[in-house]
Parts: C-alpha cells; sequence; structure tokens
C-alpha cells in the first residue's frame, strides 16, 4: 500500500479521473491515486479524461480531453470567447444549479477551515438573479492595436494575449455599446494607441459606467499622458454617437503598473460624476468611486444586512470598512446611530455627503483603521450594539477580531465576499459568537463568485 502513495502523477500523463466537486475557483476537484486534481471546464458528477498541465507538491492541474459521462446541468455557454477569455468560470453549467453550487463552496470552505458542527448550520438557499446576464454596471478594457485595428477587452486567461471583447454577456448592454463606439473612434481618429511593451503610445484603457437606475453613462479615457491628441474631436464623437452620455473624464497613468488608475482625473466634458439610485439612496459616483458592480443584487444583498441587523431605531451601530456610506446609510433610518470609518479618506468624504443629502443627522464617519478607530470610541464610553463588517477578499484584521472579541457587540453581520476567509474568521470568532445563519448571495452570476451575509450573535 505505501508504495501506491507515493506514485505522483507525471506531467502530460492521460488519465480518467471523476469529478466530486467544484473548487473555490470555479474548477472541477476529482482525485487520483488519492491526489488532488483541479480541471478547469469540468463539472461535479462528470467522468472525463484528462491530461496533467502543472503538478504542484500537494495537488495536480490538468485539462480535459474528452468527457465521457456529462453533466445533466452542462449547457451551451453564451459567450464567443469564453474559453479563452477568464473572466466567467461557469458560463457551462445550468443557472440554478450555479447557485446550488455555490452554497456547497461556503460549506466546502466551514468544513476546510471551522471545527464547526456544519449539519447544524443554518446555510440557506443562494439568493440568485431572475436574469443572471448582463448585469455589471461597470468595464475596464484594455485597450490595444493589431493590424491598425482598435482592440478592447481583457488579457487571455494565463496569457498576455488581448481578447477583444465587442459584447461581453454579463456586462450592462449600455456598457458594451460605449467600449464599441469608443474604440471605432480611437480607430477612426487614428490615436496612438499604448503599447505596453515600447511604453509608446497615449491610450491605454476604457473604462465605462452606467447608471442602472439613472440610465446616465460616464466614459474615463485612461491614458498615459496628459496631453490627448485630437481631444476636441474625440469628444465631439463620443457626445454624438452616444447621445446619453453624462460624463466624459480622463485620467493619466503613466507608471509601469497594474493599477487601472492613475492619480490625476480631470473632467473632459459634462459632469464628473453620474447618478445612480439604490432603493431610496442616491449616489454620486465620480471615476474613482468604489461602487458595487451588481446594483440589483447589492438591494438584495443589503436587505438582507438590514433583516439580520432587525434594528429598533435605538442601536448604535458601526459601519466598518464602511467605503462612501452604503451599508450604513442602508440602516440609518432605523438605528439609533451610525459610525463608519474607512482608510481612504476620499471614501470619508463622500460618505459625509451622502448622508447629508439623505437628510440623516445620526451618522458619523472617521478616516483609519476599524482595529484602531474602535477601541478609542469604547475608550470614551460609546458601546456598539451592532458591528457590520465587508471587509476585502483576504478577510478581517486579526488586530480587529480581537478588537470585536474584546468589545463584544450583542451582533456582528459579516458581508464576505470570499468564503475561505470568512470560515477562517468565523472560527477564531466562535469563542465568544454563535452563527445564527449564513445566507449566500449571488453577486456574479456565471463566475465562481459568491457573496455572504452570515449573523453571528454574542454567546
Amino acid at each position: 500500500m505505501k508504495i501506491e502513495q507515493n506514485i505522483k502523477i507525471q506531467l502530460n500523463q492521460t488519465f480518467p479521473l471523476t469529478i466530486k466537486r467544484l473548487g473555490i475557483n470555479g474548477e472541477g476537484v476529482g482525485y487520483f491515486k488519492k491526489q488532488v486534481v483541479f480541471v478547469p471546464g469540468a463539472l461535479p458528477g462528470e467522468e472525463v479524461v484528462v491530461e496533467a498541465t502543472k503538478i504542484n507538491p500537494k495537488f495536480a492541474e490538468a485539462k480535459i480531453k474528452k468527457i465521457r459521462i456529462k453533466s445533466p446541468h452542462r449547457v451551451q455557454p453564451l459567450c464567443p470567447v469564453y474559453d479563452v477569455c477568464g473572466g466567467c468560470q461557469l458560463q457551462h453549467l445550468h443557472y440554478a444549479q450555479q447557485l446550488k453550487e455555490k452554497r456547497d463552496i461556503v460549506i466546502q470552505s466551514l468544513e476546510r477551515h471551522t471545527k464547526l458542527a456544519i449539519d447544524k448550520l443554518d446555510i440557506r438557499e443562494t439568493i440568485g438573479m431572475q436574469d443572471p446576464w448582463g448585469y455589471r454596471n461597470k468595464s475596464s478594457f484594455q485597450v490595444g492595436q493589431k493590424d491598425g485595428k482598435v482592440l478592447a477587452g481583457l488579457y487571455g486567461l494565463n496569457s498576455h494575449q488581448l481578447i477583444d471583447i465587442d459584447q461581453c454577456a454579463v456586462q450592462h448592454s449600455q456598457t458594451n455599446e460605449a467600449t464599441t463606439k469608443v474604440k471605432k473612434i480611437l480607430e477612426e481618429l487614428k490615436i496612438p494607441i499604448y503599447n505596453e511593451k515600447s511604453r509608446k503610445g497615449i491610450v491605454r484603457t476604457i473604462v465605462t459606467r452606467v447608471g442602472v437606475q439613472t440610465g446616465e453613462l460616464q466614459v474615463v479615457l485612461i491614458t498615459s499622458q496628459k496631453e490627448l491628441s485630437k481631444e476636441d474631436l474625440i469628444i465631439a464623437e463620443i457626445q454624438k454617437r452616444l447621445p446619453n452620455i453624462k460624463s466624459i473624464v480622463q485620467n493619466v497613468n503613466g507608471q509601469k503598473t497594474s493599477l487601472i488608475f492613475g492619480e490625476e482625473t480631470t473632467a473632459l466634458a459634462g459632469s464628473e460624476f453620474i447618478q445612480e439610485t439604490l432603493g431610496d439612496l442616491q449616489f454620486e459616483l465620480s471615476a474613482r468611486t468604489f461602487f458595487q458592480l451588481n446594483p440589483i443584487q447589492t438591494v438584495n444583498l443589503y436587505n438582507e444586512v438590514k433583516k439580520a441587523a432587525a434594528l429598533s431605531g435605538k442601536e448604535k451601530v458601526v459601519d466598518a470598512y464602511c467605503g462612501v456610506g452604503t451599508i450604513g446609510l442602508w440602516l440609518a433610518d432605523q438605528a439609533g446611530e451610525i459610525r463608519g470609518m474607512d482608510i481612504i479618506p476620499e471614501s470619508i468624504e463622500d460618505a459625509k455627503k451622502n448622508a447629508k443629502r439623505h437628510g440623516f443627522s445620526n451618522t458619523k464617519y472617521v478616516p483609519g483603521k476599524a482595529e484602531e478607530v474602535l477601541p478609542k470610541w469604547v475608550k470614551k464610553g460609546w458601546q456598539p450594539d451592532v458591528v457590520v463588517v465587508d471587509p476585502p477578499r483576504t478577510g478581517l484584521d486579526n488586530q480587529l477580531i480581537q478588537t470585536i472579541l474584546q468589545v463584544k457587540p450583542q451582533k456582528l453581520i459579516y458581508v464576505s465576499c470570499n468564503p475561505s476567509t470568512l470560515a477562517k474568521d468565523i472560527q477564531t470568532l466562535s469563542s465568544k459568537y454563535e452563527v445564527k445563519y449564513i445566507q449566500p448571495v449571488d453577486m456574479f452570476p456565471q463566475t465562481a463568485h459568491v457573496e455572504c451575509c452570515s449573523l453571528l450573535v454574542l454567546k
């Protein structure tokens, strides 16, 4: 038996595999001679023949050579560049089944990273969308050139090949239309397109954003330098071909970096921002304002936060990682006081403006890290009843977890975009908090991402 365990999969080896489940990145997971094998594009229940493409000490990666037994949930992807783009991972899986698999991804994370009795946990069915296409309100497409033709899209999966995307199936139709027309204008006016290798050329990226509820459109041209040749002509053509354009903006990024935006932003025509509404709230979105990419599901997610908070009008609520204040303002009409903090000072200024615009006087926003700000408030005798956290993919800062365990708010509502870090953090918090339930929400249909709203209460 011992010899058996030492047999390792060889590179380019072909072997049969039964897919047991989906991994956190949407790939099929199977086991060959007790080794984990990840297979992009394979679905649970399928029997496939695969070829090993990468060998790691703890797992192997492989590609499908042949599907022997197909999943009944396998469907034809809608997008023509689905295989090469890599922006979506689950278009080949029927949507109803995507929702089930996303719940399963949450369960797998809890099994892997916690000691909780998973079968006793209330992990709810994933809240999906009625129409799981065309939901993204913003696109950032790199610009390139090939044989005089201007391309705009994403770099292909594991390659530096720019995939020209005309109609992205998950993008709002107005953002698709705007990108296509701007690309055409740049081509017709022969505007120099930035080349990463030579670092010559001007236009690097086309960013488009639409207010889904308002229909207002913004186009941002990200350039390598301040001088934009034929600027007036570009503006005139954009305004002519996109009649509902509200905001044309230039952002300068001359750095050799994978970051999209540079520091300098100028409005070229129209307003600096567009308006968007979420429920009863209105927001002004400037080029660099972070805003949820799927406003329809954001309303569903924030309503889940409101349900979990179940406020009576008296509670002191902390909105950690508050950004421009969206979650806190969603709760403000039912709370005694909302206090938020964020490390980005501009976001705090926006949060203050947003609160003022909506007539809320029970809010307070300060720049800083939650783990540093919260203890100061508690020291001054301000004890929160509810803490809402919506951290980045890396999860909660350990210092913040320790702060929460010391401050002991009655309720902790954890909004997460990464089931693995959610599970790890829940395990640490479980010394004093009990998980009442976890509600998965599908913010990004056709991808492997899953958002969760979890309610934790003090034991």
